[in-house]
């Protein structure tokens, strides 16, 4: 019998409590039942905090706009093993490259890993680097700026790796 997948929801730049006074009811709602939340920083509040982890247990870094209780707490990098795989976890916006992806990217050059999630753009990405890494942004969940939509990621790690986003308008 094959185990079932592991199940992560991806967060980051919840900018809260700026662009949100709660998080939306169709985030908490998309995430119910994930095995673990990752959030690639700019949560601009440490309250936020409790709120994330309430519906799963919570990996995260720090963004380039967050406090320094944040930064103590989370670090700007890490590497989170979770189902066998190991995941690089930056905010992507440090660092020599001269987009966000290709700041992340580079963030774990020296590191084996499988995924990189990042945030800092605020731009929904997804794309298999050409050494096989997943290179995987989910969006901002509550400070969409030029988007169309809302977003999060959500991450199964099972036999192999599938990603995808999940969008909404209203974040209520």
């Amino acid at each position: 019998m094959r185990n079932a997948p592991l199940r992560i929801g991806v967060v980051s730049d919840t900018h809260m409590f700026s662009r949100g006074a709660k998080l939306p009811d169709l985030l908490v709602e998309g995430l119910r039942g994930v095995d673990l939340l990752l959030h690639a920083g700019d949560f601009t509040d440490p309250a936020v905090v409790p709120l994330l982890e309430a519906v799963a247990p919570l990996e995260a870094v720090a963004g380039n706009n967050d406090g320094m209780d944040i930064v103590r707490r989370f670090g700007y990098r890490k590497i989170v093993e979770a189902g066998g795989r190991r995941i690089g976890l930056v905010h992507g916006h440090d660092g020599p490259g001269r987009s966000t992806e290709a700041k992340a990217a580079i963030s774990f050059r020296d590191d084996p890993v499988d995924i990189v999630v990042f945030g800092h753009s605020h731009v929904p990405y997804y794309e298999m680097s050409p050494d096989g890494v997943l290179l995987f942004n989910p969006g901002s969940p509550t400070d969409k700026r030029r988007q169309p939509r809302y977003s999060y990621g959500l991450i199964e790690i099972g036999d192999r790796i599938e990603a995808a986003h999940r969008y909404y308008d209203d974040k209520a």
